[in-house]
C-alpha cells in the first residue's frame, strides 16, 4: 500500500470502528479499505485492514458477491460492477461534474497543464475529474481517489470556505508530512486559510507531491456555498501558478455562474457561516 493510502486509510479507521458493529458496518467496512492500488485482497488482508475475523470476511464476501458488490477470483476478491453502476446514479456530483467539464476543458486547453475538480468528503478531497496536461508530471490524484485536504491546492480552497468548523479543525490537527514542504503545524495552515478566504486562490507549493505546484480556485452552488474546487498542477519549474491564477478563476467564476450562484460584492473575511459570503465575493 501507498504511503498515501495509508495515511487515508488510517484517517477513515475512526469511522470504521464506529460502524463495525453492525452487519452493514462491517459490510461497508470491507468494501472500503480498497485502495487505487488494490485490484484484489485476499479475505487475509481484508481481516487484517478492517480487523474483522476472517470467518466473518468470508461470511459476508459471499453476501456482498451475490449482490455483485464484490467479485471473488482464485486469487481473492476485487469491487465489482455494482458499485460502479450505483457510483453513476449520484446525481450531486454527476450534475456537477457534467457542468465543470466543458469549462475545465477549456483551461486545460488553454495552459496544456493537469486540470482537477474535487469536493471535500470530511478531511479529504474526493476528485470527480482530471484532465491530463501535455508532458505533466505523474500524480496521485486519480477519478475517485481521495488524498489529504490540508495538502492540496484543491484541499486547501474547500477547507478555507467550509462552514463545518469541527471538519476544519479535524482536517489541520493530524497532519503527516508527504514531501520536505508540507505544512504541519495547525496555526501555520489556519493562517493560510485566512488568506485563501481573503483572496480567493490555493496553493499547493510542492505540499503533497515533490516537484509540483498547483493553484487552485472554489466552486460556488446556487445557494452560494462552496461546493467544489478547480486546480491547475504541474513541474515547479514550468507552471507559474501566479500567471494561471486569473485562468483558473475565470473557469470557476463560469462553473458557479452556470451552477446558478449570483456574485455579490468583496466581504470581509469569515469562517464558519460566514465563510460562502466571502467566497461569493472573492470570485466576483
Amino acid at each position: 500500500m501507498a504511503p498515501r493510502d495509508r495515511i487515508i486509510t488510517r484517517m477513515r479507521s475512526t469511522q470504521r470502528d464506529a460502524g463495525q458493529r453492525s452487519v452493514l458496518g462491517r459490510a461497508f467496512a470491507l468494501l472500503t479499505c480498497f485502495t487505487a492500488a488494490d485490484s484484489e485482497l485476499s479475505l487475509a488482508e481484508l481481516s487484517g485492514r478492517t480487523g474483522i475475523p476472517k470467518a466473518t470476511v468470508h461470511r459476508l464476501v459471499g453476501q456482498l458477491a451475490q449482490w455483485g458488490a464484490v467479485e471473488q477470483t482464485p486469487a481473492g476478491v476485487r469491487l465489482g460492477m455494482r458499485l460502479f453502476e450505483l457510483g453513476q446514479l449520484a446525481p450531486r456530483h454527476r450534475d456537477l461534474r457534467e457542468s465543470a467539464l466543458p469549462h475545465m476543458e477549456d483551461l486545460q486547453q488553454a495552459t496544456a497543464h493537469t486540470v482537477h475538480l474535487a469536493v471535500l468528503d470530511g478531511t479529504e478531497v474526493v476528485y470527480l475529474e482530471k484532465l491530463l496536461g501535455r508532458g505533466g508530471p505523474p500524480l496521485p490524484s486519480r477519478v475517485g481517489g481521495r488524498m489529504p485536504a490540508y495538502c492540496t491546492g484543491v484541499g486547501k480552497a474547500l477547507l478555507a470556505f467550509s462552514p463545518d468548523a469541527a471538519a476544519v479543525e479535524a482536517a489541520t490537527s493530524d497532519m503527516v508530512r508527504l514531501t520536505p514542504h508540507t505544512i504541519t503545524i495547525p496555526a501555520v495552515l489556519q493562517r493560510e486559510l485566512a488568506d485563501i478566504r481573503r483572496s480567493g486562490l490555493a496553493f499547493d507549493r510542492e505540499e503533497s507531491t515533490p516537484g509540483v505546484v498547483c493553484v487552485a480556485c472554489p466552486v460556488l452552488g446556487r445557494a452560494h456555498d462552496v461546493v467544489a474546487a478547480v486546480s491547475i498542477s504541474g513541474w515547479s519549474n514550468r507552471l507559474d501558478t501566479g500567471r494561471v491564477a486569473s485562468a483558473v478563476r475565470t473557469a470557476t467564476l463560469s462553473i458557479s455562474r452556470q451552477l446558478g450562484a449570483v456574485q455579490s460584492t468583496l466581504g470581509p473575511a469569515a469562517t464558519g457561516a460566514g465563510a460562502s459570503a466571502t467566497a461569493s465575493g472573492v470570485l466576483r
